[in-house]
Order: structure tokens, then sequence, then C-alpha cells
């Protein structure tokens, strides 16, 4: 595992897609925390979700290799390539869902 992250500039001036997991939300799933793709916007369920759509986001747009906390008070990140759990110094805290 690495301990930095390069793909900071794949994250664009985006907003949320949804409130909730668009995939879930279209299909009638459920999820248990949400996350938000920085390069689109798109806002998907956790891996602990059942059906994970931010990984998948990410197998089907692997130019989006980033994913943002959309849960309340949590201003992490996560980059997919690197394996690598991280904080963006200076970074606007993290949009959530209402």
């Amino acid at each position: 595992m690495s301990d930095t992250c390069s793909h900071l500039d794949t994250v664009a001036d985006v907003a949320p897609s949804s409130e909730g997991c668009e995939d879930c939300l279209r299909t009638g799933g459920q999820w248990v925390h949400l996350r938000m793709c920085p390069s689109c916007g798109h806002i998907g369920c956790c891996d602990s979700s059942p059906n994970g759509h931010a990984t998948a986001h990410w197998h089907a747009f692997p130019d989006h290799p980033l994913v943002r906390s959309f849960e309340s008070g949590e201003d992490w990140w996560w980059c997919y390539p690197v394996d690598l759990f991280f904080e963006v110094d200076g970074a606007a805290p993290s949009p959530s869902h209402p």
C-alpha cells in the first residue's frame, strides 16, 4: 500500500447527483453509508451496503479513482487504485445528504 495519492487532479467542482445512492433509489435498494465521486458527483453506497455502488462506479469509470464520504462530519477520502484512506488539508468540508 502506498502512503500518497496522485489522483487529486481528477477532482472537479461537482454537485452531488442525488440525496441518496442514485443506483439504489433507481432499483429500490438500501444503503448503509454514502460516498460521492469528486470527479462527477455520483452518489453511491459503501461496500458495507448490499450493492456497493460507489466501488461499482469506479469499476465502470476507472478514470474516477476517488470517493469522499457523503456523511455529515466525515471529511475523509479514499483512493481506489492506491488503496489509501486520507484527508485533504484545506479541502472544503464534505457535502452530505440531508
